[in-house]
């Protein structure tokens, strides 16, 4: 089964490696790999490393919007995205730039869960590069 934060970290890594390097790609990939063994990726773009960032804000936003879910039908990308700020802010400083990351990996992660829940045979997911 696809992941929809996965997939939404991965979208908005290439989405966003045309401002930060096509190294981003990579550091999100490593990333994910490494998510939940303890272990850091072992080369950074940023010391506040830029795929951390990304694939954080993705879970993030897939939990919000699940949560969200169950209060409204469709919870909005604004909602998600202050939510999912707020929650990043308790344990950094979320910057200008940060914000901007935030909010692609938020609109990329719910493209993701919105194909996900179209019926299986009318479902697109768009490939990072923007095709069907």
């Amino acid at each position: 089964m696809t992941d929809p934060a996965d997939e939404g970290a991965r979208a908005a890594a290439h989405r966003l490696a045309a401002r930060f390097g096509p190294s981003l790609i990579a550091d999100v990939e490593a990333t994910l790999h490494h998510r939940g063994t303890g272990r850091r990726p072992d080369q950074y773009f940023d010391p506040v490393p830029l795929g951390e960032l990304i694939v954080a804000a993705a879970g993030l936003a897939f939990s919000v919007y699940t949560y969200l879910k169950g209060k409204t039908d469709t919870p909005s990308k604004d909602a998600v995205a202050r939510a999912v700020r707020t929650e990043l802010r308790r344990t950094r400083t979320v910057t200008t730039r940060d914000d901007e990351i935030v909010t692609v990996t938020v609109e990329e992660t719910l493209t993701v869960i919105e194909a996900l829940s179209e019926p299986a045979e009318s479902r697109t997911l768009q490939k990072p590069n923007g095709e069907s």
